[in-house]
C-alpha cells in the first residue's frame, strides 16, 4: 500500500451491518489503511466471540451495560475506555454505543463466535 494518506469520511455515509455485538458502521476500513481501522457500533446484548489478531480499543459513547472480558463483568457508562487484547472472549451486555478501534484493520475472517 506505500505511505498512508490522510481519510476523511464521515458517519452519515458509512452503511450499518449486522455484527455478533448488534449494528456496526465501519468508518476505517482494511480498504482505507492496513494500520488501524475505526468503527462506531450500537451494541446490545452482543454474543461472545473473540479475535486470534485484532486488538480493539472501545470507547463507550452513550447508554450503559457491562462489558464480558474472559469471564470478568466490568460496568461501563460513557467515557469508559477498554482495550481487548487477541484471544479474550468478550461481550457488550446492556445497550450502548461505541467507537472501537481495531488494530490492525478488522477482518471478518478473524471474528469467532462462541
Amino acid at each position: 500500500m506505500g505511505e498512508e494518506q490522510h481519510i476523511v469520511k464521515h458517519l452519515d455515509d458509512v452503511t450499518g451491518v449486522p455484527c455478533p455485538c448488534g449494528m456496526s458502521r465501519r468508518i476505517i476500513t482494511k480498504n482505507d489503511s492496513n494500520v488501524a481501522g475505526l468503527h462506531v457500533t450500537q451494541i446490545r446484548d452482543a454474543a461472545v466471540h473473540y479475535h486470534k489478531q485484532t486488538t480493539e480499543l472501545y470507547y463507550v459513547l452513550e447508554g450503559s451495560g457491562t462489558m464480558l472480558l474472559d469471564g470478568d463483568e466490568i460496568a461501563i457508562r460513557p467515557g469508559t475506555a477498554i482495550m481487548i487484547p487477541p484471544g479474550c472472549r468478550h461481550a457488550g451486555r446492556g445497550e450502548f454505543k461505541a467507537v472501537i478501534v481495531t488494530v490492525p484493520p478488522f477482518e471478518a475472517d478473524d471474528e469467532y463466535v462462541d
